[in-house]
């Protein structure tokens, strides 16, 4: 369910603060709980910064722009005192994630990963500091715990954990039985590998966050669920939004197709002018989610009229490319 007003009202902690005024929550399981976990308030807790991971499938050798609202988030997140971990879905793209699709991906090379990981790496670096130090961000590859994976060894270790009556009641597996388009018991189980990942991140990085978009809701309570119910760890989720344009069309897509993030895919030129182009009622939305002025100053911005809005659409340009170009 959203984030109901007086438990967004009462929150404390500033990156959830910077979540909620920018317009970045949308769901969490458990917010009064995860507002004192990053205050340091939880009882039984540790003061310090909290790992928390998003995961990216390395389905192309470049993310594009619809994928840069969370690698935003992860920024804000390490911003305010945080350690980011990025997980690299090298393992789960040779699954192929259902989610909010009518037909099976086709199924990858590890060669196609390979490739599509180190493609997809280097965009976290200009948005995020990576090292060694209690809030530097890790960069994981859940194919270092899924391949080694024994199949009998798991179904016994955690398939009495996942029933198929909750599997059924998540969003993503109803539309597609609602739509009757096959899904495939290998789709199926992306939810319980997503799952295994929160688990195995807790334990190896004591990760107790799992950030990611609304559609993805199902396969992150489930997470928290196991965790819950092997390691009797209390583990928290919280989505944002799936971001449309005014005209309702998703995030990231123009006519001449996908706006990348990766520099040799589109041009800072492109990339540029695709902020410029945005829609007069997104702007102020936009520099919320996109840049990191100071809210102050969206509203100043947002609140100009006629051919003035050009120029915030063009403040929005240069910070966004700025963030991803320097």
């Amino acid at each position: 369910p959203p984030a109901d007003d007086d438990a967004t009202a009462a929150l404390r902690s500033p990156f959830l603060v910077t979540m909620r005024d920018r317009g970045f929550l949308h769901q969490c399981t458990d917010l009064p709980g995860l507002d004192a976990l990053l205050l340091g308030e939880e009882e039984g807790g540790t003061d310090g910064p909290v790992a928390a991971y998003l995961g990216f499938d390395a389905t192309a050798d470049s993310l594009h722009v619809g994928s840069l609202l969370q690698i935003m988030i992860l920024r804000h997140y390490q911003r305010c005192g945080h350690r980011p971990v990025v997980l690299i879905g090298g393992g789960t793209s040779k699954v192929g994630d259902p989610t909010g699709k009518d037909e099976s991906r086709k199924l990858l090379t590890d060669e196609d990963i390979l490739k599509n990981t180190r493609g997809i790496s280097s965009v976290f670096e200009k948005f995020l500091t990576f090292g060694d130090g209690p809030t530097d961000a890790v960069m994981v590859n859940n194919d270092d715990w899924l391949s080694g994976l024994g199949y009998l060894e798991f179904l016994r270790d955690y398939g009495t954990k996942f029933t198929i009556n909750r599997m059924m009641s998540f969003e993503s597996v109803k539309q597609r039985m609602a739509r009757e388009a096959p899904l495939t018991l290998l789709e199926f189980n992306y939810m319980v590998l997503q799952a295994y990942d929160f688990l195995e991140l807790g334990r190896r990085a004591g990760v107790r966050l799992q950030l990611g978009g609304s559609d993805q809701w199902g396969n992150m309570v489930s997470g928290v669920e196991l965790g819950r119910r092997v390691d009797r760890r209390k583990l928290y989720a919280a989505t944002a939004p799936l971001i449309a344009t005014a005209d309702g069309k998703k995030m990231g897509k123009t006519e001449g197709g996908a706006v990348w993030l990766n520099v040799d895919r589109f041009s800072e030129y492109d990339y540029w002018q695709f902020w410029r182009n945005t829609a007069d009622t997104d702007v102020g939305r936009f520099l919320r989610l996109f840049t990191e002025l100071p809210l102050d100053d969206i509203a100043r911005l947002e609140a100009l009229q006629g051919a003035d809005i050009n120029k915030a659409k063009i403040v929005l340009a240069d910070e966004a490319t700025a963030l991803l170009h320097g």
